[in-house]
């Protein structure tokens, strides 16, 4: 018997997740946006591991303009003064027509949105409450209109409304003292570095990472701060930090930049609700220092899907045993790089940097903290 599902939010989960339902035709969903659109001018860049295209090439990802997508070869890792560590080779985790990808987030929404657009998602609407009636969910929205459901699906990020209707115990994400400044460079701005590949530059309570997000040479370009409180009239003062430990980095800092706090989930929780579940941010949020929010959102979104699709029973107790594990193991990873990336001590920086450069060249390490992930 067919389901009806309603997916709270269009962000990158919620959209991977209504394109498999679309494509399997077994269920019924909707799409519903509080905005009044899809945010298509968000410019910045992210990375998909071969995990995340593998996934993704089931709704005909491998047909994307290839023009605006791009393949890093590898990550260079450097000092904040531009001298190379070492290179991790991304080439070794790539499959046939799955290889480590860097785009625009707006190119891959763009791409998501094409099938369901017209008939699937819903704009402006917020929802204002929510009941169970005869076994299904009510819920009603802002704008006088309502619908009666089998599943909800909370996929609206990592402040997530969805939940405050559903769950009694709060979940609040936590500031991580840090502050991230996005921009989009047109070239290297003066720094040395190969344009191919993924730049990671360590310093002093900072890291930036340059990459390339398409066959046009433009390179996103992030800036993450250590700071104690988030204030971006404060930004240039920020920078200047930066600044002083690589005056190159000047002619970057020029460029338009776009500056926000950044959180995480303190703890994962299951959905008290045996019909509410939570994808993508809504489930769990990632520090970006192992690059695998959006590919974790894809993950999620594909998890739920099979076990919606195969009608499994239990599914919310299979979905967070099996999804929790996996966000604990990435979220390790990223909280562990966030610690080692921003070391203030001299000696503790020549320290990491000469067990990065061992470390890159062993098999075993390679296979336990990335092929991990990359490769699921």
């Amino acid at each position: 018997m067919k389901k009806k599902i309603a997916i709270i939010g269009s962000g990158i989960s919620g959209l991977t997740l209504a394109n498999f339902l679309y494509l399997n035709k077994k269920h019924n969903f909707t799409v519903y946006e509080k905005n009044e659109s899809l945010p298509l001018d968000e410019g910045y860049g992210i990375q998909l591991s071969t995990n995340s295209i593998k996934i993704l090439n089931q709704i005909n990802f491998s047909k994307i303009n290839k023009e605006k997508i791009y393949h890093p070869k590898g990550v260079d890792i450097y000092n904040i003064r531009n001298k190379k560590i070492c290179n991790l080779d991304l080439i070794q985790f790539n499959m046939n027509n799955s290889k480590y990808t860097t785009l625009q987030r707006s190119t891959l929404i763009e791409f998501l949105k094409d099938d369901i657009y017209s008939q699937h998602i819903k704009f402006g609407k917020r929802v204002k409450e929510v009941s169970e009636l005869k076994g299904k969910i009510l819920i009603k929205f802002d704008d006088n209109t309502n619908d009666l459901v089998d599943y909800v699906i909370g996929a609206d990020g990592i402040f997530s409304n969805t939940r405050t209707f559903f769950e009694k115990k709060i979940n609040r994400p936590v500031f991580k003292n840090a502050i991230a400044i996005r921009s989009i460079l047109k070239s290297t701005s003066g720094l040395n570095i190969d344009k191919s590949n993924i730049s990671l530059l360590m310093g002093k309570n900072c890291h930036l990472v340059i990459y390339p997000i398409n066959k046009d040479e433009e390179l996103n370009f992030v800036c993450i701060v250590r700071h104690k409180k988030y204030n971006p009239d404060n930004i240039k003062n920020l920078l200047e930090k930066v600044v002083k430990q690589n005056s190159n980095l000047e002619k970057a800092f020029k460029e338009d930049l776009k500056s926000w706090p950044l959180y995480a989930t303190p703890k994962m929780l299951p959905s008290t609700n045996s019909k509410v579940f939570y994808i993508g941010d809504a489930f769990n949020g990632f520090l970006p220092t192992f690059a695998q929010g959006a590919g974790q959102s894809i993950e999620s979104a594909f998890e739920l899907f099979n076990l919606i699709k195969d009608e499994k029973a239990e599914i919310q107790k299979i979905y967070y045993k099996n999804r929790s594990k996996r966000a604990r193991m990435v979220s390790r990873r990223s909280n562990f790089n966030f610690f080692v990336f921003h070391f203030s001590s001299n000696f503790m920086q020549i320290i990491r940097n000469y067990f990065i450069k061992f470390f890159v060249k062993r098999k075993s390490f390679i296979n336990s903290y990335f092929r991990m992930v990359y490769k699921n």
